[in-house]
């Protein structure tokens, strides 16, 4: 029998109510930490304030240093049965978007404004409002003495912002459970997503001509076996339209428009000086892909496409174009990989975070896709059966005057403590 009956939930959603300005407080302290990424190597206060706020509710914490300046925590609040019933990570990450100027934004970024009905800060939707109210949420289940049986965990993380895989460093350090929340914004949608990889193709030239050459290389008899690298990209950049529009024409998931799956020439760099020939030009690309897809399949088809392209023209079969794909870091390797992320409906956990939401809103949840991409993907391809549910929107998040609706904060606390005291109260499958 479930732990939250009726009576218990009625409680959490009174609690949750009374703890209005308790969760604004604590958003407002959060967003006063300036987080921004880029440039990052900012987030070690804020990690040092959420350490000791998990640390003073009974969790053991980890923390340690991603890159210098950007700390991961992860606290575990231990359950009383741990192997026989289900545990959950709780993930978010602390780094928030450029601010730009300033003096834009009707207030200071970092100084929360309440009108309205909303709280206003750099970070309120994206994402330090899903990470105050989980908080809150963790806090009040204590406080009305519920006991967990599975192990509860809290991952603080950087770098989202700039595709530093700060949650991909907690898989690295052994970090897992049987069921993940990302509480990014979805505006309280239960949402899996797409995929996005970055990638560097560059051609290169055995020779470099000086820009007097040129006429042996392009006339009949030149004799010159040379080509501009600009000029070759070109090839490349339409054998990427051509892939693209194939996609478009053979791929759909539903819950997506056609044609979501997308190259993107995003950046050329090319040449060396005026009075030489194009001996090198690279070509930075955003590729986007569906759910059930994994990049390291789309890498493939990519390169097997573009080699095609290569082996048709006489030059590139001798030049032929290399690849980089990804990075943990947009600002240090330049390049980022999300992962995608199928939602699995009909996972006990997400069944259960579906029936947490009617308890406590009393309306079905919707249930789909996000058009953007989060972390979510890096625990997924873990194993970890994933859902992203969060507050705040992506039309609120990245821009000037940023907000998060108090009322929707509230709602999330009170479905993500339910579903937090379910679903860690509840064996794990084959230990009934």
């Amino acid at each position: 029998m479930p732990i939250v009956v009726n009576q218990l939930a009625e409680a959490i959603s009174q609690e949750v109510e009374a703890r209005k300005d308790e969760l604004i407080n604590l958003l407002s302290k959060l967003i006063a930490f300036p987080t921004v990424s880029p440039p990052g190597r900012n987030t070690t206060e804020i990690q040092e304030f959420i350490k000791t706020y998990l640390e003073n509710l009974g969790f053991q914490t980890d923390m340690w240093e991603v890159y210098p300046g950007d700390h991961n925590v992860v606290g575990i609040l231990q359950g009383k049965d741990s192997k026989k019933y289900n545990s959950l990570i709780i993930n978010g990450h602390v780094d928030v978007a450029e601010v730009g100027d300033d003096s834009e934004w009707s207030s200071s970024p970092f100084t929360a404004r309440i009108t309205d009905s909303y709280v206003y800060g750099r970070g309120t939707s994206d994402m330090k409002g899903g990470i105050a109210a989980s908080l809150i949420a963790i806090k009040l289940l204590k406080e009305l003495g519920i006991t967990l049986q599975g192990d509860l965990q809290f991952q603080s993380v950087i770098g989202e912002e700039v595709g530093e895989a700060g949650t991909l460093s907690c898989l690295e350090r052994g970090y897992t459970a049987d069921y993940a929340v990302v509480v990014d914004s979805s505006n309280l949608h239960i949402q899996g997503q797409g995929g996005v990889i970055t990638g560097w193709i560059t051609i290169e030239s055995k020779e470099t001509y000086h820009d007097g050459m040129r006429r042996k290389m392009i006339h009949a008899g030149g004799g010159v076996n040379g080509a501009s690298a600009i000029e070759k990209m070109m090839k490349i950049i339409a054998g990427l339209q051509e892939l693209e529009r194939h996609w478009a024409v053979t791929k759909r998931y539903k819950g997506f428009p056609p044609g979501t799956n997308t190259i993107n020439p995003a950046v050329i760099e090319g040449g060396r000086h005026a009075a030489f020939v194009a001996d090198k030009c690279s070509l930075w690309i955003t590729v986007h892909f569906y759910p059930n897809e994994d990049y390291e399949d789309i890498i493939q088809e990519i390169e097997q496409h573009i080699m095609a392209v290569a082996a048709s023209d006489p030059w590139l079969r001798e030049n032929p174009p290399q690849f980089v794909w990804g990075g943990k870091s947009m600002i240090i390797d330049r390049g980022e990989i999300f992962p995608s992320l199928e939602l699995d409906r009909d996972h006990p956990g997400t069944r259960l975070l579906v029936e947490s939401y009617e308890k406590m809103i009393d309306q079905n949840p919707i249930v789909g896709m996000s058009t953007t991409v989060t972390d979510a993907g890096w625990l997924g391809r873990a194993g970890i059966p994933t859902s992203i549910f969060g507050p705040g929107t992506l039309e609120d998040a990245h821009v000037v005057d940023e907000k998060v609706e108090i009322q929707q904060l509230l709602d999330f606390t009170k479905v993500l403590a339910v579903f937090i005291a379910e679903w860690c109260n509840t064996c794990k499958q084959g230990k009934e």
